[in-house]
């Protein structure tokens, strides 16, 4: 009796599926002009993709990193209005970013140049280009918060400095950049008055990085706030 059912079971669940098949094809069959048309949209989509990268895209990226050859040099040497604005025939970042904005060299060029603006006291300017800049870069993305902070500390928004901070902390954790923006974040909060935020902080410091050069010296921040705290 039970194989009976599983049979009849069965030839239900084939029914079925011929059923299913049929309808796809009818479907395929009374829609084909626009399946081709959609299939022949999606190829020339993806022809050109490929064409725009290999035609486009990658001249485009190599003549913008040409370009900003020396830009870079400028900056390595502390030139920073050199660096940004360029000198004579050589571009400096700003133009590699107005002349080649979808490139890559053009993308890094706003976090340098965001850089190089805070280091000429524009900050608001340095904020602006920082905040455009993403990389998934753990360093640069790390020195990207460290500057943008240190910008907001300078016009007196040290509630968003200590945001800039910890964002960086939290996504570009690191052995280098990490315990500097930590330290900084907690110079912030004591002036903001945030002492047991302060003191947690510096106490994470000699946690977590104890052989890096701030947690050596993080002792004399940590007696700094107990002693603030006990007045």
């Amino acid at each position: 009796m039970s194989k009976k059912k599983n049979v009849k079971q069965t030839d239900k669940n084939l029914e079925g599926i011929e059923s299913a098949l049929t309808r796809s094809e009818q479907f395929i069959e009374d829609n084909s002009k626009v399946l081709t048309y959609i299939l022949g949209g999606l190829i020339v989509i993806l022809l050109v993709i490929i064409g725009g990268n290999r035609y486009y895209l990658k001249p485009l990226n190599e003549e913008a990193a040409a370009d900003m050859y020396y830009a870079e040099r400028f900056f390595e040497m502390d030139s920073f209005n050199l660096a940004l604005n360029g000198y004579g025939t050589y571009p400096g970042f700003l133009n590699v970013i107005d002349d080649y904005g979808i490139s890559k060299s053009a993308k890094i060029s706003r976090y340098y140049a965001g850089v190089c603006y805070h280091h000429l006291g524009d900050h608001e300017s340095a904020i602006h280009l920082l905040n455009k800049f993403k990389t998934d870069d753990l360093l640069v993305g790390a020195a990207k918060y460290s500057t943008l902070g240190d910008a907001y500390v300078e016009m007196g928004e040290l509630s968003k400095a200590v945001s800039a901070y910890k964002s960086g902390i939290e996504k570009f954790e690191n052995n280098f950049s990490s315990p500097i923006m930590m330290k900084k974040l907690g110079i912030v909060y004591e002036e903001l008055g945030k002492l047991d935020e302060a003191l947690s902080t510096y106490k994470n410091i000699e946690i977590t990085y104890p052989e890096t050069p701030e947690g050596k010296e993080i002792k004399k921040y940590i007696g700094r706030v107990e002693s603030k705290m006990s007045l």
